[in-house]
């Protein structure tokens, strides 16, 4: 393992410029699962010093998405499914709870109707372009927790969508899993709306359930068909 990095203020800053340009070409498929990565190439990718580099890229590896190979280097995370699916079931843990609260709270505010808006909207006006609807769907996870007011679950959960980040992408390579998303998004909502927390919770594990089952179906021929799109 390479030696450890001091953080100092002087490298900092480039440290994150690194660190978040390296995470969005992983989420971007510019860098695919299971892909050896040298320090050099990094350094003229990102443009930074070794220095900077090497803070960058351990965060990314205490992050879980990369990994160090003694002797030859670096590798993206390769797709561990079982990990995957531990945390697919924390995160339902956290969701569940979030749902709870909201249907036992105030569900008068302006986090919660722009979630209408989204996904209560008329099928006309449904969103099919894949990363766009990757990014909503993320939000609209991330703002449920949000709008339950817990900000400690609310860290642990930005930090579990992060890690599946990648695969949760994939999810929406066809248009039944995008209009599915819509029907069971808007689902949740009106079940929220309504203060039946039995239902909302029923909805949301089954939903977020179906999602780990399209994980575990992805395939090598999937990311090389991402990463064809990525860079086409």
């Amino acid at each position: 393992m390479p030696s450890i990095i001091p953080m100092n203020s002087e490298f900092s800053s480039l440290a994150e410029h690194a660190y978040a340009q390296i995470k969005q070409k992983i989420f971007n498929f510019e860098m695919m699962p299971g892909d050896l990565i040298s320090e050099g190439n990094l350094a003229k990718l990102v443009s930074v010093s070794r220095t900077p580099l090497r803070q960058a890229l351990q965060q990314l590896q205490h992050g879980g998405f990369i990994k160090s190979i003694p002797k030859i280097g670096w590798q993206v995370a390769p797709l561990d499914f079982d990990k995957l699916d531990e945390l697919y079931d924390f995160r339902i843990l956290i969701e569940l709870n979030a749902v709870n609260a909201l249907c036992n709270s105030n569900r008068d505010n302006q986090i919660f109707k722009d979630l209408q808006k989204i996904w209560l909207a008329p099928k006309s006006k449904r969103n099919f372009n894949t990363l766009e609807v990757g990014i909503l769907d993320e939000q609209f996870h991330t703002l449920l927790v949000k709008a339950s007011g817990n900000e400690e679950m609310l860290k642990t959960h930005s930090e579990i969508t992060e890690r599946i980040k990648i695969v949760r992408r994939l999810d929406f390579t066809k248009n039944d899993r995008i209009n599915n998303t819509y029907d069971e998004h808007g689902q949740i909502i009106k079940a929220i709306l309504a203060g039946r927390a039995a239902e909302a919770q029923r909805l949301l594990k089954a939903h977020i359930e179906q999602s780990k089952i399209e994980v575990r179906k992805i395939t090598l021929g999937m990311l090389q068909d991402a990463r064809k799109q990525a860079v086409g």
